[in-house]
């Protein structure tokens, strides 16, 4: 009879989002031929899978750690592979938490052969978290913010961060709700399409994110050596905004960014950052998909007509970190950070860049599977984002680690 076929799990079956798992199945034939398949249902109901195929060693044991896949989602030894090659039936959907308070939890099964999945071998469920043990959520409704409140457990004091995502709006925690996690007091802050926020304000005001900034300073458990802020995409260039003209603010991380205001005037006090000239009728649509190819819509970042929606961010004496994908098809971002850089290194300022190869727009938490288009909620359309899978799942780790690091040592 032998032993039972057993799929293990370390650590540990329980464990945060962000964090690599050991995958190992034992009890196999030797050289036994499986494939493994990972399932997650999201929170709408919609199925992501993925699959690869294996082989056993003489010993009948499998560690995806240094076995390589034959075929199937993927190839070669990718020990998280299952996991970043999650794919749903439904083309352009995006995997996203929605309420930190529960997990994913990723089903994990092991078939016999490389052909139709019909004998099941063995099965186990790995719960991924995106709120660590004893972190708090605390949902704040304070003056105008509406934003979420995450603290670690314990005295602290912890560095202080607000984050910010894009202009898909509404209020997104699952990153936020990650870093308290690994120990930063975070702000998840909403700015567009949210409750009673407009879908597309006329204007931002600065005094709102000013107003986060002193909410988050007040905070007991907050170290006072200043905040941290990140944001992707247009929370990028409202994240160098908030560096620039609100005092205490000590390291930035812009995600797929710019370097100039985007879309949106920002009103500061006495003055308006304007937008960055743009035309929408610049938009190609993919008459076979539908889809939306949103680069193109800027006018000429080089062309001093340009330059008044510049964000000075010479002035500024926080640090900063740039970030993204040269297969970012949405946004030229690697151009736009590249001209930002090289404006902050004329003053002397310091800066750190870094560019991913094969690597999207949407820049993630490690092992949120690669979404290469997706309905953006404002627009109302199906948009490109980019990447290519093997490439941004290790551009997201790599990213991760830098981020946090970059705002240990800073803050």
């Amino acid at each position: 009879a032998g032993m039972a076929v057993q799929v293990m799990l370390l650590p540990s079956s329980r464990c945060l989002f962000d964090d690599p798992v050991q995958i190992r199945v034992v009890g196999l034939r030797a050289e036994q031929a499986v494939t493994l398949r990972a399932s997650l249902v999201d929170e709408s109901g919609e199925l992501f899978q993925s699959h690869a195929h294996y082989r056993a060693g003489s010993s009948g044991e499998l560690d995806l750690g240094c076995s390589p896949a034959l075929g199937g989602s993927y190839l070669g030894v990718e020990p998280m592979g299952l996991l970043w090659a999650l794919q749903s039936k439904t083309p352009y959907k995006r995997l996203a938490k929605r309420n930190v308070l529960t997990p994913f939890c990723v089903h994990l099964e092991v078939y016999e052969g490389h052909g139709d999945m019909s004998h099941l071998l063995g099965k186990c469920t790995n719960e991924r978290w995106f709120l660590g043990e004893g972190v708090k959520r605390i949902s704040v409704r304070e003056g105008r913010l509406k934003a979420t409140l995450f603290l670690p457990p314990g005295p602290g004091p912890f560095p202080g961060l607000i984050d910010l995502y894009g202009s898909g709006g509404g209020l997104v925690e699952y990153r936020a709700s990650l870093l308290a996690s690994r120990g930063f007091v975070t702000l998840a802050l909403a700015y567009m399409a949210f409750e009673d926020i407009p879908t597309m304000p006329d204007t931002l005001e600065l005094g709102y994110f000013e107003e986060a900034v002193n909410f988050l300073r007040k905070q007991q458990q907050v170290k006072d050596t200043g905040i941290g802020v990140l944001g992707l995409s247009k929370g990028a260039d409202l994240a160098l905004s908030m560096a620039t003209f609100i005092p205490g603010i000590k390291a930035a991380v812009s995600i797929s960014g710019s370097g100039f205001n985007s879309f949106i005037p920002l009103k500061g006090d006495g003055f308006t950052l304007p937008p960055h000239p743009y035309d929408l009728g610049r938009m190609k649509i993919n008459p076979e998909s539908g889809l939306v190819d949103f680069s193109d819509v800027l006018d000429d970042h080089k062309d001093p007509a340009t330059w008044d929606c510049r964000i000075p961010m010479e002035r500024s004496s926080a640090k900063f970190l740039f970030l993204s994908g040269l297969d970012d098809v949405n946004w030229k971002s690697v151009l736009y950070c590249q001209d930002a850089v090289q404006r902050l290194q004329q003053y002397g300022r310091e800066v750190e860049f870094y560019s991913y190869s094969g690597t999207g727009h949407l820049l993630e938490p490690p092992y949120l599977p690669l979404c290469q288009a997706s309905i953006h909620r404002v627009l109302g359309m199906f948009v490109c984002w980019g990447g290519q899978w093997r490439e941004h799942a290790k551009a997201q780790e790599d990213a991760w680690c830098r981020i946090q690091a970059f705002f240990w040592q800073h803050l």
